[in-house]
């Protein structure tokens, strides 16, 4: 019998910058459940900004950043873009149907094939 893997580690490309100059660029991010996609919705920051969702969803799924103690939506506010990307693309990987696979077209032969990614940084 096979367990589900509901927790995943990364690393920033850039890394979050704290108030004090440390970098924290390793991290562990975990599966969303319904509440973290829902809850956020109600929020005011939300209702006045869609795009704010993706501050506060990312806030309730990581696990760890670095050594710091509270992952909340300033610390996501505090990252560099590359890393905001980086974690929304990860967010949306590790949520989806759990393939990494790519369906690819060869321009040479046009033979079809599925390719399996992994982005650097993950492990």
């Amino acid at each position: 019998m096979s367990s589900l893997q509901t927790e995943f580690d990364f690393v920033l490309p850039k890394g979050y910058v704290d108030e004090s100059g440390t970098i924290h660029r390793e991290g562990r991010m975990r599966l969303a459940t319904a509440a973290d996609e829902i809850l956020p919705l109600k929020d005011p920051r939300v209702q006045a900004n869609p795009s704010y969702l993706v501050v506060i969803l990312l806030s309730r799924v990581l696990v760890r950043l670095g050594a710091l103690e509270v992952i909340n939506p300033k610390v996501i506010e505090g990252l560099f873009a590359a890393d905001l990307a980086y974690l929304q693309d990860f967010y949306n990987r590790i949520n989806s149907n759990g393939s990494r696979a790519l369906h690819l077209t060869c321009p040479h032969c046009h033979e079809e094939f599925d390719l399996e990614t992994e982005t650097s940084g993950e492990s």
